[in-house]
């Protein structure tokens, strides 16, 4: 396996938080994104009560979290870590899009929504451009929002 030569890699990676439920998925999501030369994965939870009590241990840059965790869901997770550690990027993940979740993110201070399943690369691309002060939402669930709202809405 050919490793990236270190003059490749930044002198600074960007801190991820992962919150996920189950672990299974959590663990090879952090490895695919520990992969890529700008990412750290710095802390994964399983709960969306130990998202803000690990952010102000290792003060991530981005933190990605499920819409769907124990204890806590991810848009109350997102609100409260937003409050918390405000220089944190947040992001939503989601299997799939609910009415009303796209608004519900971004009210809870995300700077985007996306897909869970989708490729890795598009993944870091969106978190990327969400720390550049982008607001990023996956395609189909942009979509699906846009057929959400009342016709006749300016």
């Amino acid at each position: 396996m050919n490793e990236m030569p270190q003059e490749y890699r930044p002198t600074k990676s960007v801190r991820v938080l992962l919150a996920e439920d189950p672990s299974v998925t959590r663990g090879a999501l952090a490895l695919l994104l520990g992969m890529e030369p700008d990412f750290e994965v710095v802390a994964q939870v399983g709960a969306g009560d130990r998202v803000v009590p690990e952010a102000l241990t290792v003060r991530p840059d981005v933190a990605l979290l499920d819409v769907e965790l124990p204890g806590r869901n991810g848009l109350e997770a997102a609100a409260e870590l937003r409050a918390e550690c405000p220089d944190c990027t947040v992001l939503i993940l989601t299997t799939f899009g609910r009415p009303g979740l796209l608004r519900r993110a971004l009210g809870a201070g995300a700077a985007g929504l996306l897909v869970k399943d989708g490729p890795v690369g598009e993944l870091a691309e969106a978190m990327r451009r969400a720390l550049r002060g982008e607001t990023v939402v996956d395609e189909a669930l942009a979509d699906a929002a846009r057929r959400e709202e009342p016709s006749g809405s300016a």
